[in-house]
């Protein structure tokens, strides 16, 4: 089959973008410089209840982090993505919340801080995508190493620029991306930059 590539758009800096894609097509998202780390999500178009989730996806592919050849999975335990490709060393994060106002404010922040949980929500309004909660994403090219203790590190990401995944819709669905905020941390190797994305199929 002939794949056919749409154009090649732009996650800004800080902000967040939604896109709609039938089963089998697929997104690639790119690491345009390297050291951005992208909170992804997927809910299903038919009812956004259902969505993609970490804690349903560890235990199946019995792994704390997906690489390629995995399948992602929904909370009612189905395959909603498949990781087709990935450029990267594979290193991707399933363990942390997306950052939110309240976790800024518990960083230090005295005033509104960006963050990928408003633009989750800011991203679904602009396709006017309803969206009943804000679960926790796959962090792209996050970096969290968790010791034989259980402790977390905050590390930068170990990707290159223009490394890239290929996530493959296993139903309909919306997949949102966010180009991570976080500026005080390190996971992001300092200012926050933007991302791309195509959709292929």
């Amino acid at each position: 089959m002939t794949q056919v590539h749409s154009q090649v758009r732009m996650v800004p800096a800080r902000k967040g973008r939604a896109v709609r894609l039938t089963r089998g097509q697929s997104i690639k998202i790119i690491n345009t410089h390297g050291h951005q780390v992208c909170d992804t999500w997927a809910f299903s178009a038919d009812d956004p209840h259902e969505f993609m989730s970490m804690e349903h996806t560890r235990p199946t592919i019995e792994k704390i982090f997906p690489t390629k050849g995995d399948y992602l999975y929904s909370n009612r335990r189905r395959p909603i993505l498949f990781f087709a490709e990935d450029t990267s060393p594979g290193i991707h994060d399933t363990i942390i919340a997306a950052c939110d106002d309240y976790r800024y404010g518990l960083l230090g922040c005295a005033e509104y801080h960006d963050n990928c949980t408003d633009n989750l929500i800011a991203a679904m309004r602009a396709i006017h995508a309803p969206l009943p909660e804000a679960p926790q994403p796959l962090n792209l090219w996050m970096n969290i190493p968790v010791s034989p203790e259980g402790r977390i590190s905050w590390c930068e990401p170990l990707s290159k620029p223009g490394d890239y995944v290929v996530l493959r819709a296993e139903m309909d669905v919306v997949v949102a991306m966010s180009a991570c905020p976080q500026d005080i941390l390190p996971i992001n190797s300092g200012e926050p930059v933007e991302v791309h994305y195509e959709v292929l199929g």
